[in-house]
Order: C-alpha cells, then sequence, then structure tokens
C-alpha cells in the first residue's frame, strides 16, 4: 500500500471543506485528531467519492451518519424537510461534494499543483468495507465538540 500525502498538501483538503461547509450549509466545522484509518463502516453509512486525477491520484471520501446526511441536505435545501436520502437530497450532496473538491483543486492549482475530479458517486449501507491502494488518513470534520462529517483523503502525489 501506499503512503498518503505529506501533510503540506492536506491543508487545501481540510480548507476548502470548512470554507464551503460554511458558506453552503451554514455550519462551521472545525478540525479534528486525524489519523491513520481503514475503510470499514460498520454503522449505516453515507459516504460520497471523489477521484483524483492529474499531479495527484487517488480517492477521497466524505463519510457521515444517515441523520447527518439528511440535515446537511435539508440546510442546502433551505430548511426542506429531508426524511429520507431519496434522489434530489443525494444530488444536493453530491454537488456539495463537487464543490468541496473543485476548490481544492483551485487552492492547488495556486501552488502550481494541476489536478482534476471525477463526478462523486454516493454509497448508502451497513457494513460497508472499501479498499484503496492509497493508506487513508481520516480526518475528523467537528461540530459543536462532537464529529459530524470524516474526510478520507486516499492520495498520493505523482
Amino acid at each position: 500500500m501506499k503512503e498518503g500525502l505529506d501533510v503540506k498538501h492536506i491543508n487545501p483538503f481540510l480548507q476548502s471543506s470548512l470554507n464551503i461547509f460554511e458558506s453552503m450549509v451554514q455550519v462551521k466545522l472545525s478540525v479534528g485528531k486525524p489519523g491513520i484509518a481503514n475503510l470499514a463502516f460498520s454503522d449505516t453509512t453515507f459516504i460520497l467519492q471523489v477521484g483524483v486525477t492529474g499531479e495527484m491520484k487517488g480517492q477521497v471520501l466524505m463519510v457521515m451518519s444517515v441523520e447527518h446526511a439528511k440535515d446537511i441536505a435539508s440546510k442546502m435545501m433551505f430548511g426542506m424537510d429531508v426524511p429520507e436520502l431519496d434522489e434530489m437530497s443525494r444530488s444536493a450532496l453530491g454537488e456539495l461534494s463537487n464543490m468541496i473538491m473543485g476548490n481544492t483543486a483551485t487552492l492547488f492549482s495556486t501552488q502550481n499543483i494541476m489536478i482534476d475530479i471525477t463526478p462523486p458517486l454516493s454509497l448508502l449501507g451497513d457494513k460497508l468495507m472499501l479498499q484503496a491502494d492509497v493508506q487513508a488518513l481520516r480526518v475528523p470534520l467537528m461540530y459543536e465538540g462532537k464529529e459530524y462529517i470524516s474526510l478520507f483523503i486516499c492520495v498520493v502525489k505523482n
């Protein structure tokens, strides 16, 4: 398994996530303690996966509980009730991941690192187990002192 990114390349992912969440979801997140992680999820989990290509390669996963996913979708849709993760709410969440990763690509371009992103893929299920050939760095993003979403960065620089 390949080792992940140097810490200086992690900040654009975090900065984009915090900024886009605050502007699009009106939730001010903070960064929890990062660590190496596996990609096994025992509870019912909603995952947004976006591929990274170009001068970096890999996947970024935004992992959250179903309740948090519904809450985020509701906030993005101006408070509309989201009783389930239907096609419209999943589309809104996919667009959030596009905005975060698009902004990340822009931040990397200011460092002369050119990346592109793939369209998001959403997964919803129990006992999901994913595998990547790049070591996953898990960064919890906190809201009011509790983990709200986790960012899994499985990316290497070429």
